[in-house]
């Protein structure tokens, strides 16, 4: 038997909005793709063949000898994964799906597939391959949770075989927990993983980092859910801290994904022990949490002085603090650019993104606006952080748009002295 799977393209900000190409003096990087595919193929048997094509990288709507194939998306892919599912079945080929666009929307991938897996993929693919070997199919697996002590590490070798000198990430995603108790109205991780946080073993993190130090990648943990102040993440994170110095080494990290309430209920000496074990940057994510829902609205000073605090204590761990500014929530009106930008100058931060609201379906975001009649259109393709897709409250949708491209040309343009930096501090990925 031969799978196939498919990691589905999507409209990156760039593709969108070439002018950004313009105005902003870093480069452009294509990362890896998502775990799901390589946590698949690590549990897949040993008489099943693999097959992997990147869409991204090269037209995956071509003929395969598979038996089955099998699609792993999120929202902003699903308009290209559901045209590939068509193409593949009118060829004769069974089509599996997976990931956070079908496990939170099944009904609506269901019409182009013959089987939707909802939930996480690893308790049921052996299973589904096994119905698919027999020709039996079912329309619908619903996955229990992983146990996370039982599983191996993801098979990251199926992406490395296309790798080339154009497309070469020099980090891959780690992942410490799945799931999380926290209700931010934005986030698919409970409705994908479930309300508990379970962590992975110390000794899988470790493992996962040591197969990309091999071939001579970076771990990033992506996953804002890494550096929660407390719980399981916190344990398992200050445990592979421990491990790192008491071994005296040094982990090759390009960044952990973390909030500003996060940073400012840590020690500052836990995140100097971070930077000492290998932490040089903090990927900054704003416009979900207290802090960055209001700092930028001009009526909450206090949130603002809590903003350069978060900002201030990165620095003083020697760890970059890479922000991602968020536009669109309902506080936000015609001033909110300006104060972004003006914060950034004030804490002098030296590369940051942008990203347009995005109510994903499946999220309490998207339960909310389409109750109030607010989503504007169910082209997935722009479910993108580059789109305005629903109706803002304090702003018209051509009002928001606009506000997202200044806040790009507003914070880049003129800095030349970006073109200078080389090597991870150069590369953005929008």
């Amino acid at each position: 038997m031969k799978v196939l799977f498919v990691y589905p393209r999507f409209q990156r900000h760039a593709d969108d909005h070439p002018e950004l190409l313009d105005y902003v003096p870093l480069e452009e990087y294509l990362g890896s793709p998502s775990l799901g595919i390589a946590c698949l193929a690590a549990v897949t048997p040993d008489d099943v063949e693999i097959e992997f094509r990147d869409d991204r990288l090269e037209d995956a709507d071509r003929d395969t000898d598979a038996d089955l194939v099998a699609l792993s998306f999120f929202t902003p892919a699903a308009t290209r994964a559901l045209e590939l599912a068509d193409r593949f079945r009118a060829r004769g080929k069974p089509v599996v799906a997976g990931g956070v666009f079908p496990t939170l929307n099944p009904e609506v991938v269901a019409p182009h597939v013959d089987a939707v897996v909802v939930g996480e993929g690893e308790p049921v693919w052996r299973q589904v391959l096994a119905d698919a070997r027999a020709g039996a199919l079912r329309p619908r697996y619903d996955a229990p949770l992983a146990d996370l002590a039982e599983l191996p590490l993801p098979d990251l070798s199926v992406y490395f075989g296309v790798e080339n000198e154009v497309f070469r990430p020099d980090d891959y995603p780690v992942q410490i927990t799945r799931g999380c108790p926290m209700k931010c109205v934005a986030c698919a991780i409970p409705g994908t993983m479930g309300r508990s946080m379970r962590a992975y073993p110390l000794e899988h993190v470790l493992g996962q980092i040591e197969q990309l130090a091999r071939v001579g990648k970076c771990a990033s943990f992506s996953e804002d859910t890494s550096w929660f102040p407390a719980g399981a993440s916190r344990r398992l994170l200050d445990a592979l801290v421990d491990h790192l110095l008491e071994q005296g080494q040094r982990a090759e990290i390009s960044y952990i994904g973390v909030s500003m309430p996060m940073i400012l209920a840590t020690p500052v000496d836990r995140l100097r022990r971070a930077r000492e074990a290998g932490v040089e940057m903090f990927y900054l994510v704003g416009g979900f949490d207290p802090v960055t829902r209001r700092a930028f609205t001009g009526e909450d000073p206090k949130a603002e002085d809590r903003a350069v605090r978060a900002m201030d204590r990165c620095r003083e761990a020697g760890i970059e603090p890479y922000t991602s500014f968020l536009i669109g929530n309902d506080d936000d009106d015609e001033g909110t650019v300006d104060r972004m930008l003006e914060f950034a100058a004030r804490v002098e931060l030296r590369k940051a993104e942008f990203a347009v609201r995005t109510p994903y379906p499946g999220t309490p975001d998207w339960h909310r606006l389409s109750a109030e009649g607010r989503i504007l259109t169910r082209d997935w393709q722009r479910y993108n952080d580059a789109n305005v897709v629903f109706q803002p409250a304090r702003m018209s949708p051509e009002r928001l748009q606009q506000a997202y491209l200044d806040l790009w040309h507003g914070f880049y343009a003129g800095r030349e002295e970006l073109r200078q930096l080389s090597g991870r501090d150069a590369r953005i990925q929008f």
